[in-house]
């Protein structure tokens, strides 16, 4: 396994195994690696013959107020991780490499952010995007493999490789949980044990949501209800939001129909935890989408 740290020796290994008919896949990661990721590496492995993991911690997506300098960190078990599932190459450079100036090309965008977490962690997904074309521009991958846990990002770089015309083909992949049903995320190691206990009703409110879709519930706003009393029973848990969004354009609805993203996040603690299900509603049916195609 190659460890690359500048841009240029990441293009000149993957320029190498390409002169060799070879088909470069990539996952970004700021690190900390846990199951979900290993899975995306899988996935990766299954789907080309060169495996990149980028392990960065990308300071533009963090607000001044977030937890930037105190995210978990471990390169050498990272590596290991890596190693041992496969990886052919980790590219993990030093922000000075990634951004030796201030960017003064920046993105805006529309409608995809104003919603969920891009409305409550302002400047967040300009600071993703930046660095996913960055990583996409110097890796030029084939594949890459994203995560559904993160679905309002997957989402949104999907629409960010439609309009930008990058030749890089995006794979979501679906939610990896603890037996439990918590969805696994660097951020899980910041719980208490209380509060792991706890966290568990986050997948619960999930679930029951869908149960009311399937037994006929049709109103956001009643689902919503349901699932702010159900994650009320957790004394730890602070919600941030709940919301139920269309899958196009992450707007919010108010009559359930089509493809629908029910999405939330909860502190517990410093903890801020993620979750979401798709849905695909189509009169009487309810069918669950674990991987956006």
């Amino acid at each position: 396994m190659l460890i690359t740290r500048t841009i240029s020796e990441t293009r000149q290994a993957i320029a190498q195994a390409r002169a060799q008919g070879k088909r470069i896949g990539f996952v970004p990661t700021m690190g900390y690696l846990h199951e979900g990721h290993l899975q995306l590496i899988d996935i990766a492995k299954e789907h080309s013959d060169f495996v990149v993991v980028s392990i960065f911690v990308n300071p533009t997506q963090f607000g001044p107020t977030e937890d930037y300098a105190s995210y978990p960190r471990d390169f050498e078990r990272d590596k290991k991780l890596c190693e041992a599932r496969g990886t052919d190459l980790i590219f993990a450079p030093e922000v000075s490499e990634m951004y030796p100036e201030r960017s003064l090309i920046t993105f805006q965008i529309e409608k995809l952010a104003d919603h969920l977490c891009g409305a409550r962690r302002p400047g967040h997904f300009n600071g993703v995007v930046l660095v996913v074309s960055k990583l996409f521009n110097i890796v030029q991958p084939d594949i890459a493999v994203f995560g559904q846990k993160d679905a309002q990002q997957l989402i949104i770089i999907k629409r960010l490789v439609q309009d930008l015309n990058f030749s890089v083909k995006i794979i979501s992949a679906s939610t990896v949980r603890e037996s439990d049903g918590l969805a696994m995320s660097s951020r899980n190691v910041y719980l208490s044990p209380e509060q792991r206990a706890q966290s568990t009703v986050l997948y619960q409110s999930l679930q029951r949501a869908r149960a009311l879709i399937e037994s006929g519930e049709r109103d956001a706003e009643k689902i919503i209800s349901e699932i702010q009393k159900l994650i009320a029973t957790a004394s730890e848990a602070k919600i941030d939001y709940i919301e139920i969004v269309n899958v196009r354009d992450l707007q919010p609805v108010e009559r359930l129909d089509g493809q629908i993203l029910i999405a939330l996040a909860v502190y517990f603690g410093k903890a801020r935890l993620i979750d979401n299900i798709v849905l695909e509603i189509s009169g009487d049916r309810v069918r669950e989408i674990p991987a956006l195609p």
